[in-house]
């Protein structure tokens, strides 16, 4: 079994044990935080399945779980009333902010936002009252209780092959788990997009009858935007370029080799012709030193890189007027390279 590159500290051993001694427990949920403590103690893999019934993976995943989320990831999976952790006097003043201000009204944070969304909501009750919701369904409750409506123009298109996808994570999962597990080698989830000075909307909430209107450009610009991120650490690495095309891709290809002079590159993408061009393959067999994976056609949701995208829309660009390409460009850049990102890949996220 591999070694754990990041120890539970004591407060995180004291929760899971008063987690498995709270009587109103499932004896599943026990399992699985007594999975979390075997792991942390390096207990065999043979030792972990016999006590808890997890096998492989799942105690890894189980951990990382309850890193990032903590003992509520741990339970059984309940349908019903979000659980209330805002006070009847914090959830008052929520709403009649919401009601009466615009988010950049309320805290510098969200300047540029002009629109409550479901994601602005939820970053503002964690900065003003430390509280974070595991569901959106409470968020959705607040804007209800606001009496607002959201609105979205939109629509989504997704070609999905799910054989393929389980007969790619049966290929690759080893090989992904082994080069995860080994300092020497950076694994890194790569992904392109434009940004466009084409106004982008997301889901916004507002007062019933009220209807939202976003300044858009009559003058149409793009720029591509290329980032990888490294599954290990959570780093975002993220390059503005004018174009896709091989060439392109191999100018990127010398910077990243530039972040990372002395390790191993195993990069993982689709297979787009930018990637697979002679000239990339050229440069790729010249260095020695990457190896490449492609995903699976038509599974974006296997790429972590594909939420980084979302992220940097949601705080830079939806709902936004974009006046110069440049600006917009190297402000999204700026964001998505100074954050981290605790996305998994195949189950693995960042531990550091």
């Amino acid at each position: 079994m591999p070694l754990l590159k990041q120890k539970l500290n004591k407060l995180q051993i004291e929760d899971l044990r008063k987690f498995i001694q709270d009587k109103k427990r499932t004896g599943r949920e026990t399992c699985r935080a007594q999975a979390v403590i075997l792991l942390n103690d390096n207990s065999s893999r043979e030792a972990i399945e016999s006590l808890t019934g997890f096998k492989r993976r799942q105690p890894f995943r189980l951990r990382d779980k309850y890193l990032k989320f903590g003992a509520d990831s741990l339970r059984d999976r309940k349908k019903g009333k979000p659980k209330e952790l805002l006070t009847k006097k914090q959830l008052k003043e929520i709403i009649k902010l919401v009601k009466s201000k615009r988010p950049k009204d309320v805290d510098a944070y969200f300047v540029n936002d002009e629109f409550w969304s479901t994601g602005i909501l939820a970053r503002f009750i964690e900065r003003r009252y430390d509280i974070k919701y595991k569901s959106k369904t409470s968020y959705y409750i607040i804007f209800k209780e606001a009496k607002f409506t959201f609105h979205k123009p939109g629509r989504v298109y997704e070609k999905h092959n799910e054989v393929e996808v389980a007969e790619w994570k049966e290929k690759y999962e080893k090989q992904i788990f082994q080069a995860l597990d080994n300092p020497n080698i950076v694994v890194l989830a790569e992904d392109e997009m434009l940004l466009s000075t084409q106004t982008t909307f997301q889901k916004i909430w507002l007062p019933q009858g009220e209807y939202p209107k976003v300044e858009i450009s009559n003058d149409r610009q793009n720029r591509s935007v290329y980032g990888f991120l490294n599954i290990k650490t959570g780093k975002e690495q993220a390059f503005k370029t004018e174009k896709q095309n091989m060439f392109e891709t191999v100018g990127i290809l010398k910077k990243v080799r530039a972040i990372y002079p002395d390790k191993k590159l195993l990069i993982i993408w689709d297979g787009a012709g930018w990637h697979r061009g002679s000239v990339v393959q050229e440069f790729i067999k010249k260095d020695q030193n990457i190896e490449t994976i492609h995903f699976p056609g038509y599974a974006p949701e296997l790429n972590p890189q594909e939420h980084v995208w979302k992220s940097g829309r949601d705080h830079c660009s939806h709902n936004h007027f974009i006046a110069n390409i440049d600006t917009a460009t190297d402000e999204f850049i700026a964001f998505l390279n100074n954050q981290k990102f605790q996305y998994s890949l195949v189950g693995f996220g960042a531990v550091s």
